[in-house]
């Protein structure tokens, strides 16, 4: 299959990333026990991955290079929080001693959100075949990054000036307290809070009221507005590990999850959430990965969990011509596939590296080496490594294309919509959305709009900054 829409030249590497000090942020202790049953923990609140995959290949390279210049690594967080390193071993990420198992958290029934689970429909085969046909001339909106949005990343949301932790406390009390629930007040104060200030919110609440912030949120709230406002509280690595074991929980495994996460996070992101996975849950995120996955797919993901992929930000051009010599030979150049030197190319290089390799192997063989990925690979493994490749050319634009897929068609995929929302949220929502406008000719604030509805939808939007 050919894919036009990523033309061998002219995708700018996207430096910067992340923007410094939001590398990895760890609250104090005492602010990560979480209170039973947080959101569908069953399989039911992520829809089924339609066979033969995603659209978008869902995922994400795996920390690859983007440190911003001096962020790296354990750059205090805007609010002042120390990053990992900082906290004493054995309190991993703020649990209490005897909380460090996974023991507190047990499975409500599985949900579904809307009536059933959201169908997203799939275009031709969008990680598997052609380009759907919705594009003028087959050609997939993969767009090359406007020079301006080269220099560095942003999000939609910044810690709030003047903030008083225990006035906001207050405010969320008074919201939840007599009949009813003021769910604008709610809106107002989570949507422009930074998730430091929020941390410091949960903390001063329990301070103040000898009550659980979380607990209380979750016995006025329902549904999608629950799980949004649950993963605004949660601390972005907690928030990480907390996804992946729900991927990987009850029946059936959400390997969209898995690529979208594993690939896409920098190498201290990476490393925290594998910390943090094993002192909350108990659990080796590496051994749950071999015995959810197999094969080549498997081998791909525990690369992406060691943390390690070369993080240099200069290009050798030498290196990319023999790579790009080396893939030639491993798939379109022979019978068969080698698919560990794929493996081993696109778990080991750095994005500004593959970017390179991506423009030389366009030279050498006249073809284009994400569908050369295409057509040597297929299923989960393909989704994720045609997910580095796409980071590596345009990560926003990664991005903008689950979110499209999360909204398009009927039903809405709302886990993959609250995920990538709120996760981008203080990295780069601000380039996701202009990536979203050029592609799709409409804005995600409006697409979010006709696609959701009440609070949730006020929140949604809110966060968005329409």
């Amino acid at each position: 299959m050919s894919y036009p829409g990523y033309p061998p030249t002219g995708y700018p590497p996207f430096p910067g990333y992340p923007p410094a000090g939001q590398e990895s942020s760890v609250p104090a202790p005492g602010q990560y026990p979480y209170p039973s049953g947080f959101p569908p923990m069953g399989g039911g609140a992520y829809p089924p991955v339609p066979s033969g995959g995603y659209p978008g290949a869902g995922g994400y390279p795996a920390s690859g290079g983007y440190p911003a210049p001096g962020g790296y690594p354990g750059a205090p967080q805007p609010g002042g929080a120390p990053s990992y390193p900082g906290v004493p071993p054995g309190q991993g990420y703020g649990a209490p001693p005897s909380s460090a198992s996974f023991s507190g958290y047990p499975q409500p029934p599985s949900q579904t959100y809307g009536g059933g689970p959201a169908q997203v429909p799939l275009p031709g085969g969008f990680p598997g075949g052609q380009i759907p046909s919705q594009y003028p001339g087959g050609q997939a909106p993969y767009p090359s990054q406007p020079a301006a949005m080269t220099q560095g990343t942003q999000g939609t949301i910044r810690p709030a000036a003047n903030f008083d932790a225990m006035r906001d406390a207050e405010i969320l009390r008074k919201a939840m307290k007599g009949f009813g629930t003021d769910e604008q007040a709610i809106v107002d104060i989570v949507a422009s809070r930074s998730n430091d200030q929020r941390q410091k919110i949960k903390a001063a609440f329990k301070t103040m009221y000898g009550k659980d912030l979380i607990k209380d949120l979750k016995s006025e709230l329902s549904g999608n507005m629950e799980e949004l406002i649950l993963a605004l509280f949660m601390p972005p690595t907690y928030y990480d590990a907390w996804s992946l074991r729900n991927a990987m929980q009850g029946a059936g495994t959400q390997e969209r999850v898995l690529i979208e996460i594993l690939c896409t996070r920098t190498n201290q992101e990476i490393r925290d959430i594998v910390r943090c996975y094993q002192s909350e849950f108990g659990r080796d995120l590496e051994k749950d990965i071999r015995s959810d996955t197999s094969g080549h797919f498997e081998r791909l993901l525990v690369s992406m969990c060691q943390g390690n992929r070369d993080e240099n930000q200069s290009v050798n051009h030498q290196m990319a011509q023999e790579d790009a010599q080396r893939l030639y030979q491993a798939g379109e150049g022979r019978l068969g596939t080698d698919e560990s030197c794929f493996n081993m190319i696109l778990a080991t290089r750095s994005f500004p590296q593959l970017k390179a390799t991506m423009e030389a192997y366009s030279r050498m063989s006249n073809r284009d080496l994400l569908s050369s990925v295409g057509r040597e690979f297929s299923g989960y493994v393909e989704s994720g490594l045609k997910t580095i490749l796409q980071c590596a050319l345009n990560r926003p634009a990664f991005f903008a294309e689950r979110l499209y897929y999360s909204m398009k068609g009927a039903g809405t995929d709302d886990s993959t919509l609250v995920r990538i929302v709120v996760s981008r949220s203080e990295i780069d929502l601000v380039q996701i959305k202009q990536m979203f406008t050029q592609m799709y000719q409409k804005t995600l604030g409006t697409m979010i709009a006709s696609d959701t509805s009440g609070d949730y939808r006020k929140l949604l939007l809110a966060i968005v900054g329409q």
